[in-house]
């Protein structure tokens, strides 16, 4: 009998490979998780980026004397004058209304102030004298003094006269000697006309030969050139004999209208010193006053001789010295270096940032320290930037606004002999 055999399933297989699938998967997810971590360390850690606050402005700028630096000229009505002295020189302190300089008009209008002097002396004299009254002796002067003048009047009109008549005279016998010539000429060329009209009708019949007929008609031109230039002379004659007359006539005028206005101003001062009025005590303090007003002109004239300082300060330069006519850049350049600027040129997309009394610090290349200084003034208009960085690669036409900044005691007394030193000026914004 053969044994019973049959086949049994075996579970244990499939249970082992299971096993092992699950296995498989969850280590594949596993080192994906793995591999995802390592990558994602690896990845650069983006931060958040934050602006930094701006605490600071910055401008150019240069270092300017209180109330800028002014150039002294000489007076408009002095123009064309040299300087005779230069009183100061570089770096001297000077006060206001020290002289600086003289020019040399300081002669002449010298000369002038002295001369309105004496004018203001005798015109209070002539005031003394009328409010005194005039004296017998006076008026008698005065009466002889008239009667010379009708006298030399007299004797001057007189005398035109007779040279009136001898011009006359003389003109009428220039002119009737020249008309007799014109007469004379006018008949001998009649003659000689008719002569040769009767020489032609020889020559024609062949009677006289051609010499002797050019030679009568050259009489006859002959005489006619004559003729011509008697009428031109007795013309001449005529026109200078008038105009002498007319010049001595007018002379006559002359002397006959000057005559009578000297006798009149004679009787009118004759008129004046014989009575005292209140009318002509007047008129002498008028006449003190205008001599007065006067002197008080050439003394202002001769002021503008000294070139005076309007202000206290240092002088920074002479553009004119002695002997020169005073240039185009004036005399001297002063400025008051007892209290120093700085003029920054703020950009105009920072001007509304800057106010009154803000720190400011001030710096150079060419300063020992840094300087301190506080914001005085903003100015009212935007303009093109006058101080210019000397990096190519900026903006050499921004829109600036000048701020001026005002510089503490100690750093004024640094920046006293640096103006218009080109500087950086920081400003310190508020937090």
């Amino acid at each position: 009998m053969m044994p019973d055999i049959s086949f049994k399933p075996s579970y244990k297989p499939v249970i082992i490979l299971g096993a092992a699938a699950i296995l498989g998967v969850g280590g594949l997810q596993g080192y994906q998780i793995v591999q995802s971590q390592r990558e994602t360390s690896k990845k650069p850690q983006v931060s958040q980026i934050t602006t930094p606050q701006i605490n600071t402005i910055t401008a150019l700028g240069r270092l300017e004397p209180q109330g800028e630096v002014i150039k002294l000229s000489a007076p408009t009505s002095s123009q064309g004058y040299r300087v005779e002295k230069i009183l100061v020189k570089e770096g001297d302190q000077v006060k206001t209304g020290q002289v600086i300089a003289i020019l040399d008009s300081i002669s002449p209008l010298e000369a002038a102030y002295q001369e309105a002097k004496a004018a203001v002396k005798i015109a209070q004299v002539n005031l003394e004298k009328v409010k005194q009254g005039a004296k017998t002796g006076e008026i008698q002067a005065q009466t002889a003094e008239i009667a010379r003048i009708e006298a030399q009047k007299q004797g001057d009109e007189n005398g035109q006269k007779e040279t009136i008549a001898r011009l006359e005279a003389q003109w009428q016998g220039e002119t009737t000697a020249q008309r007799a010539t014109i007469n004379r000429l006018q008949a001998e060329l009649k003659n000689a006309q008719v002569e040769l009209q009767r020489y032609q009708q020889l020559y024609r019949d062949g009677a006289i030969s051609q010499s002797l007929f050019d030679s009568k008609n050259l009489s006859v031109d002959t005489i006619t050139q004559q003729l011509r230039e008697a009428k031109a002379n007795l013309q001449r004659i005529d026109s200078t004999g008038r105009k002498q007359i007319n010049e001595a006539k007018n002379a006559l005028t002359r002397i006959q209208n000057t005559g009578s206005k000297q006798v009149t101003s004679a009787k009118a001062t004759l008129d004046k010193i014989a009575e005292v009025r209140p009318v002509d005590i007047a008129a002498a303090q008028a006449e003190l006053s205008r001599a007065m007003a006067a002197a008080k002109q050439a003394k202002a004239n001769l002021d503008q001789a000294y070139v005076k300082s309007p202000q206290d300060g240092v002088i920074f330069d002479i553009y004119t010295h002695a002997g020169e006519v005073v240039s185009n850049e004036g005399i001297v350049e002063i400025g008051q270096t007892n209290q120093m600027f700085a003029v920054a040129e703020v950009y105009q997309s920072d001007i509304s940032k800057i106010r009154n009394q803000q720190q400011v610090k001030i710096s150079s290349v060419s300063l020992p320290q840094e300087l301190q200084g506080t914001v005085e003034s903003v100015g009212w208009k935007v303009q093109r930037q006058n101080v210019i960085n000397a990096d190519p690669s900026e903006n050499i036409d921004s829109r600036v606004v000048e701020v001026h900044v005002k510089l503490d005691q100690e750093s004024s007394n640094k920046a006293a002999k640096f103006t218009n030193l080109q500087v950086k000026a920081v400003f310190l914004l508020d937090k």
